[in-house]
């Protein structure tokens, strides 16, 4: 018996595959595409659960090699209940990080919303002018903001308190680690995109900008804003530089602040334990804003390109 190679591209191009073929190389494609996702997920999720399951376990077992993933018959709330009972405050540092994330990330988004409407929809001179500077601006590290935006603090009285964080927050000058320019700009891109004829109609209908903002734009952009306020939650949840230079006492400190104040500077075992615990445990309300909300964040990228 004879069998020909020749796979020449006219060759090639004359043979038609089943379709029961087609659909074999189909479902090997979906079975590799799915293969690989799960190897990314559980590199990315592997230290996340080494972190909980060492929180679960006894001291002497946290660090021991090889790795254990899972935890044992011997795991318990040891660190847990040593954190607890420590002198540590960290049932006030959650709540302190709770309200400084929450009105951040309100007063952050609420005011770069409308800001990025303003410079999507509204005419008013030198529009495109402060526009251009607000995106030089993005160029400047936040950083070098933070020596005059502590002596205007100092001279506000609001040193030491929560309010020299959220102050700016909900002026939406920035949130900590973040530009307030980014949130414009996410949010006048996104509104460039919804088609005209929205607003040419409500115009006819005698509607205004507040009206037209809060009743179309708002609504629709509703993705958006859910992914501007993760994101804006999980930095502000997440920053300890601005922190660690506005607030001082013990009672205004945050969870990223305190934490570091459990650390034992000899490395005592003990204390390490509880730091993974206490970790453990500032890790979950980011992780349920984020399960709360990742419908509309995965709406937003399908938005996004979409051009109205």
């Amino acid at each position: 018996m004879h069998i020909s190679w020749d796979m020449t591209p006219a060759r090639l191009s004359a043979r038609r595959l089943s379709p029961e073929t087609r659909a074999m190389i189909s479902r090997l494609r979906t079975a590799l595409i799915y293969v690989v996702l799960g190897l990314g997920a559980l590199v990315m999720v592997a230290p996340f659960l080494w972190m909980f399951t060492t929180s679960f376990r006894p001291v002497a077992e946290a660090f021991t090699l090889p790795a254990r993933w899972l935890p044992g018959l011997d795991s318990g709330l040891e660190s847990y209940r040593r954190l607890l009972a420590s002198d540590v405050p960290i049932g006030r540092f959650f709540w302190n990080s709770t309200v400084l994330a929450t009105s951040v990330t309100l007063g952050y988004v609420a005011t770069t919303t409308i800001a990025g409407y303003a410079f999507a929809r509204l005419r008013f001179p030198l529009k495109n002018a402060l526009f251009a500077l607000l995106l030089v601006s993005l160029m400047v590290p936040i950083q070098t903001t933070l020596v005059p935006l502590f002596l205007l603090m100092r001279w506000l009285g609001l040193v030491d308190s929560q309010w020299s964080i959220i102050v700016p927050g909900l002026t939406g000058a920035f949130a900590p680690g973040m530009s307030g320019v980014f949130g414009i700009f996410l949010m006048r891109q996104f509104f460039l995109t919804l088609p005209k004829d929205l607003f040419e109609a409500a115009r006819v209908d005698n509607a205004g900008h507040f009206r037209t903002f809060w009743s179309i734009a708002v609504p629709l952009a509703g993705p958006q804003i859910a992914a501007l306020s993760v994101i804006i939650f999980t930095m502000t949840w997440n920053d300890y530089f601005m922190p660690l230079i506005f607030l001082n006492s013990v009672n205004q400190m945050v969870l990223p602040v305190g934490i570091m104040s459990i650390r034992d500077p000899v490395g005592n075992s003990s204390a390490t334990s509880e730091v993974i615990a206490a970790v453990s445990l500032s890790i979950l309300p980011v992780l349920l804003v984020f399960l709360v909300a990742q419908r509309w964040i995965i709406d937003s990228f399908v938005r996004a390109g979409v051009k109205g």
